[in-house]
Formats: structure tokens, sequence, C-alpha cells
């Protein structure tokens, strides 16, 4: 059995160890192991769920579903909207074994167009600030927190969005959403970067 430890500090052990983990509850007969990986912005959670899923297809037999928190935001406003858009139609339907179907949001048009589907069968992977909450914890076989210093953050930030504009209004909602839900100790798994 693997046994995986509650902190890490090499991104890539934390990869191989978490892999290794989900394919050893697939191997159980789990049909839909669910990682959840919440952070706040800038701290690698779209980094960490890329190498998850290209290291599980590596070693399992099947692509498994990720899921990004962007695409359920409805807007810069929206880090409370989105979990709780997660939890209703993607969590709770697949909790009660029935298929997820949600919209992604189109941040050019600000509105909710194209819909997804997903109805297990993989290992779902779910990444964003909101994806692990009190509602979310629960349902999770892995919840990963990563921890990542401002500066490294900021750097990040600015390199995706290209200016700060939105940083403290999102800085701040992630502050309120945290406080509240106190996801880094719901988190199993810890990431602490630079």
């Amino acid at each position: 059995m693997t046994t995986l430890a509650s902190k890490y500090s090499d991104f890539d052990e934390l990869v191989e160890a978490l892999s290794d983990a989900v394919l050893e509850l697939v191997d159980d007969g789990k049909l839909m192991p669910i990682v959840l990986i919440d952070g706040r912005a800038g701290s690698g959670k779209s980094t960490l769920a890329e190498a998850l899923q290209r290291r599980l297809f590596k070693q399992g037999e099947s692509l498994p579903r990720v899921i990004h928190m962007d695409d359920l935001y409805p807007g810069w406003d929206g880090l409370s909207a989105g979990a709780d858009y997660l939890q209703r139609f993607v969590l709770t339907p697949l909790a009660r074994r029935e298929k997820a179907s949600w919209q992604v949001f189109d941040w050019a048009k600000s509105e909710r167009n194209e819909w997804r589907e997903f109805d297990g069968g993989t290992p779902l992977i779910v990444e964003g600030c909101g994806s692990l909450n009190s509602l979310s914890a629960p349902l999770a076989d892995f919840a990963v927190w990563l921890d990542v210093s401002q500066d490294v953050r900021f750097e990040r930030w600015l390199a995706r969005e290209g200016d700060d504009s939105q940083w403290a209004k999102w800085a701040a909602q992630e502050a309120d959403f945290y406080a509240r839900e106190k996801s880094d100790e719901l988190a199993s798994l810890e990431f602490k970067g630079l």
C-alpha cells in the first residue's frame, strides 16, 4: 500500500506519490478517485493538475478528467459562487452516481455557454481556488493544499494576467473564503513551495 506523507517540499515527489496513491485506488476497484487541488492564486494548482493528469495517463489506462475552477467562476467576483457551482453541478451529482453537467463560463462574454459532462469511470482532478471546502472535502479521496510565497504567486499572476488590476479583488475573496472554510486545514496533503 502506498503511504503518503502529509507534507511535501519537492513538487515531483508530490506528483509521484499522489499518482501512485490514486492508481492504487483504481487497482482496488475505485472507478473515480477524486483529487481536489487548492491554494491561493499563483500557487501552482494548474501545474500540479496537469502534471498529475500526465503521470496518471502514462501509468494508468485512461486519461483523468480535469476540471478547472476558472471555468466555473462567474467572473472576477465569483470565487464563492464557483465553489457552490462545483458542488451543485459536479460533485453532488457524481456522489449520487449521476452524470455531472455544467456550463463553462466565457470570460470574454461574461456568460456561461458551452456545456460539459462527466459521469466517472476515470480519476477526477479538480483544481482551483475554492475547490476544497467543507462540502467538497468529504467527497474527495485526496485534498491538496499548495502554500507558496506571495511574491512568487504575484509574479506568476502578472505573467498570466498581464497586469495586477484584479489582484486585490481576488485576494480579498480568497482571504474571506479561506478564513471561513479553513481549506488548508481540510487538506490531507500540503505542498510548501518558495
